[in-house]
């Protein structure tokens, strides 16, 4: 038997919680000394106190705990919960921590008002190039909205090139159009030297050339896209160009598992001379 000091101490928790989980019905002594009022708690109880805190900790109510755990609820069935709820709480916390890097990336961009850098930007031509690619609806041209339709969509895309024994020929080039709806399609496309066939699941269409468009390389995540957009923007209207559609994104160097390393060429067709 463990005083409630030492069985604290054991789990890792704090005596007043273990005063509160008394109070509440939640864990209850093992034993009571009838004269002097202490709690005493057997080894077994720490079963008990684990499972409250890993259930306290993913964010259920202390009542859904005691719900739960008075429910005998079976250990497979409790590890089960404990991992859907991780699930969630990993979406949440990468979903914190795109819209932090957003935030920062916007600040930044504030912090530069007035002297952004404009003379990086080239004006070239684009050659056609036929590309394989998959399609998909964002809701928005905002990067949260566009980046979880197309990452998907890569890895997706080259299962199926390989499927088929299609060979990739260039680097990886997205491009996005506008719908009557309001949403944006989406396009992830690779180059690819072969006609299109009905039995591919994946489309073959060619791109034509672009006589004229505003390049810059962006150096970063894609979810820091905006500051480098915002100065092909200030350099398109300083110069009187006026962009005739979205900016087509080249992957020129996508490192696997680092996006700060990546380097991308947006290439905004513009009205030619």
């Amino acid at each position: 038997m463990f005083t409630i000091g030492d069985f604290a101490r054991y789990g890792r928790v704090s005596v007043r919680m273990l005063r509160h989980y008394d109070a509440i019905g939640l864990l209850r002594p093992d034993r009571v000394d009838p004269a002097s009022g202490y709690r005493f708690y057997d080894a077994a109880q720490l079963t008990r106190l684990n499972r409250v805190i890993a259930l306290k900790d993913l964010g259920f109510t202390l009542q859904q705990v005691r719900t739960i755990l008075d429910e005998r609820v079976r250990t497979d069935e409790l590890y089960g919960m404990l991992r859907l709820r991780r699930a969630e709480l990993e979406a949440r916390m990468n979903a914190d921590a795109a819209r932090l890097t957003r935030v920062e990336a916007r600040l930044r961009m504030i912090e530069s008002e007035g002297h952004m850098p404009t003379a990086d930007v080239v004006l070239k031509r684009l050659p056609a190039v036929r590309v394989a690619e998959l399609t998909g609806i964002a809701a928005s041209f905002a990067p949260e909205d566009i980046g979880p339709v197309i990452q998907p969509l890569y890895p997706e895309l080259d299962r199926r090139l390989a499927q088929a024994g299609v060979t990739v020929t260039g680097p990886g080039i997205a491009y996005y159009e506008d719908s009557p709806e309001g949403t944006i399609t989406v396009h992830a496309s690779l180059p690819v030297a072969v006609a299109p066939k009905e039995e591919y699941e994946f489309a073959v269409v060619d791109l034509p050339a672009v006589a004229s468009a505003a390049t810059i390389v962006h150096h970063g995540s894609m979810d820091e896209v905006v500051a480098t957009e915002q100065i092909l923007a200030r350099w398109l209207d300083t110069h009187g160009h006026r962009a005739t559609g979205h900016a087509r994104e080249l992957y020129l160097d996508c490192p696997q598992d680092a996006p700060g390393k990546w380097v991308t060429e947006l290439q905004a067709p513009v009205e030619a001379d």
